[in-house]
């Protein structure tokens, strides 16, 4: 008879634990840019940032955003899908 197993699920506050690790991760990088980065909350496969300092009136916040910190976390992070930043 064949094995079959079980695969746990990842509750949000191990999620967020490992959201919050890659964002620490990341962070030095935003920050020699003058900014910053917090993360807000995850909610059905979006995270939730605050970009602060330079990066919250940097025309290019949303580069940094899709292009570095959201390819990072989907990389590290399959249950994230997407990542949205809020005011």
């Amino acid at each position: 008879m064949k094995k079959v197993r079980k695969i746990k699920s990842v509750g949000k506050a191990s999620l967020e634990k490992k959201i919050n690790k890659v964002l620490t991760l990341t962070r030095p990088y935003i920050q020699s840019h003058g900014g910053n980065v917090e993360f807000i909350s995850f909610e059905n496969g979006t995270v939730f940032l605050q970009l602060s300092g330079a990066c919250a009136t940097c025309p290019l916040s949303t580069i940094t955003l899709r292009l570095y910190i959201e390819k990072e976390l989907m990389k590290k992070v399959p249950e994230v899908k997407r990542v949205e930043e809020v005011q």
